[in-house]
């Protein structure tokens, strides 16, 4: 089926919000697991930020050599992605507002639905699943697929794209709540869409000029998208 619009969403702040602490608990276990080291994630701006980055920046806070650092990725990032699938409470009640309507209304209107997220693959769909919003989702680009933002963005357009969920001119946007989304937007030359349901004071978002700035995703509108 080819879909007349692409849509990607962001996670954090976007889709879901108030999560716990348990993401970020991850990363701290998939470390101290592998390496044995006792990091953690205070003083990183996490917003916007890829897992895999802030994982690296933890070691590094922690002492850890730039070469350590590579050679144990890998095993951290499977060992943090384990710990979450087990510890990944119900998340519910903490969709941003106005998520699954959107959802579905843009569903129903053939649109493909998409994930750009710094979350670690298996941590990201953990984290849809137990939100209830996974069946929405043909696909994703994490944060362990690309070095920026803006590249998982782009290998998310070219794989729909390569697979045929959507024609090469179709038009494509990327909703998000952090100023990395946006300028992953830019990156790609496809339309942004900032919400103001993250951290971000809103005025930090409007200075970047979004293509739309909204309240929540209550207020997105079909022509935003095409």
């Amino acid at each position: 089926m080819t879909h007349r619009a692409l849509v990607l969403f962001d996670i954090d702040g976007t889709l879901v919000r108030r999560a716990g602490p348990h993401h970020r608990e991850a990363l701290v276990e998939g470390i101290r697991r592998v390496t044995g080291l006792e990091t953690t994630t205070d003083g990183i701006p996490v917003q916007g930020m890829l897992d895999p980055d802030i994982l690296a920046e933890m070691m590094r806070n922690a002492g850890a050599a730039p070469a350590h650092i590579r050679a144990a990725l890998p095993e951290i990032i499977h060992a943090a992605e384990q710990h979450y699938l087990r510890s990944c409470p119900p998340l519910f009640s903490k969709h941003c507002p106005g998520v699954e309507p959107v959802l579905v209304r843009l569903q129903r209107k053939g649109i493909l639905l998409g994930l750009v997220t710094g979350n670690l693959t298996r941590i990201g769909w953990r984290k849809l699943g137990r939100a209830g919003l996974r069946r929405y989702f043909r696909f994703g680009a994490f944060g362990e697929m690309a070095k920026t933002r803006a590249g998982l963005a782009r290998r998310a357009i070219r794989e729909a794209r390569r697979r045929g969920w959507i024609e090469g001119t179709a038009p494509v946007s990327l909703i998000g709540d952090a100023p990395t989304d946006i300028a992953a937007a830019r990156a790609n030359h496809i339309r942004v869409i900032a919400v103001k349901t993250g951290i971000t004071p809103p005025e930090e978002l409007h200075v970047l000029a979004p293509d739309f700035l909204l309240p929540n995703l209550r207020y997105l509108q079909l022509r935003m998208l095409e």
